[in-house]
């Protein structure tokens, strides 16, 4: 049995043609990397699926209106590829090829972090989404689920050795912003009150 700690760098989303391409949802900020020609991926999907337990290999990444789609090896009409889709693919982690650099951190450090803000835990790090834009950190709070732009100005640290997310987010990210509506002045009444004559 394997020891190696994997990484979730993608899912399969839709077939793509009639070819037995598929778009992809990547996980990872590295894919002209993690989806090179031979990359394996171990998949994971249901017990029932005929797809449990087995690898697939990449045989080419291409790009289509900025979306990724993949091609596999043996998959090769719409059928096969709709067998696949939802499906979640994973890499084994070479510790020393894979180590993350200054301020990079894999999905997997990050979820279950305790996100905190003014030194009040407000919540946890539930999953990281991978936009095209900027990443995403999705945060579980008590009053649901908060989508945190994972940039500097608003997530300045991250302390994997206290377990620790530190957020400085602007107003009404984590909490509604009261109405704005002027005071009422002196001698008028309010709206609700008024009548017709």
């Amino acid at each position: 049995m394997s020891e190696k700690t994997q990484l979730r760098v993608g899912r399969l989303t839709k077939a793509h043609g009639l070819k037995g391409a598929i778009k992809l949802e990547l996980f990872t900020d590295d894919p002209e990397r993690r989806f090179v020609p031979g990359a394996v991926f171990s998949l994971q999907v249901p017990a029932e699926s005929p797809w449990h337990g087995k690898t697939l290999e990449l045989t080419e990444l291409r790009w289509y209106n900025q979306h990724p789609v993949g091609f596999f090896e043996g998959i090769s009409d719409r059928s096969a590829a709709e067998s696949l889709i939802k499906a979640i693919l994973w890499i084994d982690l070479d510790p020393e090829a894979d180590a993350p650099g200054d301020d990079e951190w894999f999905d997997h450090q990050l979820v279950g972090l305790s996100v905190v803000r003014d030194g009040v835990a407000i919540g946890t790090v539930k999953l990281v989404e991978h936009l095209p834009a900027q990443d995403l950190l999705i945060v579980k709070t008590a009053d649901g689920e908060v989508m945190v732009p994972f940039v500097k100005e608003i997530v300045p640290s991250v302390d994997l050795d206290e377990g620790v997310v530190t957020v400085t987010p602007p107003a009404g990210l984590f909490e509604d912003i009261p109405d704005d509506d002027p005071e009422p002045t002196p001698g008028s009444t309010p709206s609700e009150s008024d009548s017709e004559d």
